[in-house]
Order: structure tokens, then C-alpha cells, then sequence
């Protein structure tokens, strides 16, 4: 694989070392994602234009942000971040980090982090800067309580935006409507501020060579501690060690069940969003559920 010429020697001056080699890797769904080996060191870039180069910005921030909250899991360094000029597209360089295999006790330390993690709480609902969840425009103004929140940055942006992509059938009307509604009865009005990853499905999180997790992807918000958890069990993909070991080290109220299927209708907008109408029953069942 080879870089543009300007953004070779661009890479080479924000990390201080000239490129010796680049090496496509996987992750590079949205933006182009390679491994760069230098005189010094190794390091992971993904780069582009466009809508791409927006959400290097909310990226940097949401892996500073996780890595802030000095939990047992691994965050990969922010080492360089530019925006696109008429030369170089933008770009975001991360530490590399060598892939291992998961060891025994891989998924119970992973459920113990994730407890440790969201033991980091912020003093509002939502993030300084909106971000992104995959490739679409995730909002984080603050609100007061959390169903609001939840309401106003999280479900409503999704449905209005599979309104404008033709993707919302009319019968969700009424059980929207409804479950807006209900979510005050639903869902906590002020749990804790932990902070999230935001978007964690089992592509979102690598083993270390020593066979720790480390943390990819996110989509960095603070909010209900649940709604991590619940994303974990959308698509599958994770022992249940690292349930047992979560809930063991930060237990769960009653009715995590119920506001499990809440929280993931988020999601499942947002890939109805992304996918079209293969996610369109899921969506179905799970407002006619509440409605």
C-alpha cells in the first residue's frame, strides 16, 4: 500500500520519524486504515476526506476521554491528529497495538474493567462535542435527567433522520409517540454519569499480545452505565464470564431486561439508518413491545 506523497511527509513531521513501510489493515469500513512502521516505532492511521475526516476530531477525544477514566482497560494513544488541507486529507494516528489471544480469565477481567470503567462519572448527561456513531452524527447536548436525554439526543435524531431517508413506516407513529411517553416510567430519571463507550459490539474491542482488552471505535458519551451493556448483547459475541463478572464487581437494578430492549432500539434505528430495511422487523417488534 502506498501513501500519498504529502501525506507521508506529513505523517512523518507529527510523529517525528520518517515512514519506512505502510501495511493495510482491517477497520477501514469508513476511513482508510493502515499500520505505519517508522524508524521508531509502529503506529495505526486511519486517514481521508470529507465526512471522514469529521469524526477524527470527536475520535480523538472520545479514546482521550476513556483513557482518562484509568480503568484496567486498554485505550490506544492519541499520538497525532490534522485536519485536510488542499494537500493532505486528514488524519488520525494511534499507538500501535500487537493482537494476541484471549487467555482464561480474558472475558471476566474484561467484565471487572468495563465495572471499573463506568466507575468514572461525569457531572452531565451527554459530551462537550457531538460525535459520531459509526458513520452517522451522533448528538450529546446535556440535559437534566436522563430520559429526556435519551429522548431528545438519542431516539428522536435517529427517527428523524430515517424519516428524511424514507426508512420509517407510518405505523411506528403511534408506538413512538407512546414510548416517548412512557420513558420518565421506564428508564431512571438521574443514574449515575458513567462514562461510555458508546458503541460497543464485539468488532469495537481487540486482545492485546498479552491478552488484555483493548478499547477501539467508540462513540464516548456519559450517560446510564446500562446502555453499554445492553449494546454488548444486540449482536452477540461475548462470554458470559464477563456478564457474571461485571455485575459481580457493579450490580445491576431490577429491570435491566425491559430498558436493555429500550436502549438497544437506538441502535437499531441507527442501522436501519446505516443498512436499510433489514433491521426494519427488529425496529418493528421492539416498538410494538412498548407501544
Amino acid at each position: 500500500m502506498n501513501l500519498p506523497d504529502a501525506l507521508t511527509a506529513a505523517l512523518s513531521d507529527a510523529v517525528g520519524a520518517a515512514v519506512t513501510s505502510v501495511a493495510a489493515v482491517g477497520g477501514g469500513c469508513i476511513a482508510n486504515a493502515c499500520r505505519v512502521e517508522t524508524e521508531a516505532r509502529s503506529y495505526f492511521l486511519k486517514w481521508g476526506r470529507g465526512d471522514v475526516a469529521e469524526t477524527f476530531p470527536a475520535e480523538a477525544a472520545g479514546l482521550k476521554t476513556l483513557a482518562a477514566a484509568d480503568s484496567p482497560l486498554v485505550v490506544p494513544e492519541v499520538i497525532a491528529r490534522q485536519p485536510a488541507s488542499d494537500e493532505t486529507p486528514a488524519f488520525l494516528v494511534t499507538e500501535w497495538i500487537n493482537s494476541g489471544r484471549k487467555g482464561l480469565h480474558f472475558w471476566s477481567s474484561f467484565g471487572e474493567g468495563l465495572a471499573a470503567l463506568h466507575e468514572h462519572t461525569g457531572d452531565q448527561y451527554g459530551f462537550d462535542r457531538d460525535n459520531f456513531i459509526g458513520r452517522l452524527p451522533q448528538k450529546n447536548a446535556s440535559a437534566r435527567t436522563w430520559p429526556r436525554f435519551f429522548r431528545t439526543q438519542r431516539l428522536v435524531p435517529q427517527v428523524d433522520m430515517a424519516r428524511e431517508r424514507g426508512r420509517w413506516q407510518a405505523e411506528w407513529d403511534a408506538p413512538i409517540e407512546t414510548l416517548y411517553r412512557r420513558l420518565p416510567d421506564l428508564l431512571p430519571a438521574q443514574p449515575d454519569r458513567s462514562v461510555l463507550h458508546g458503541d460497543l459490539w464485539s468488532g469495537n474491542f481487540m486482545v492485546t499480545a498479552i491478552g488484555d482488552v483493548a478499547l477501539v471505535d467508540p462513540a464516548v458519551y456519559y450517560g446510564h452505565r446500562e446502555t453499554d451493556l445492553a449494546m454488548t448483547e444486540l449482536f452477540g459475541g461475548f462470554d458470559e464470564a464477563f456478564y457474571t463478572a461485571y455485575r459481580e464487581a457493579y450490580p445491576l437494578e431490577p429491570g435491566y431486561e425491559e430498558r436493555r430492549d429500550i436502549y438497544n432500539l437506538y441502535h437499531l434505528i441507527n442501522h436501519l439508518n446505516h443498512f436499510g430495511g433489514r433491521y426494519a422487523s427488529s425496529v418493528d417488534a421492539t416498538l410494538r413491545a412498548f407501544a
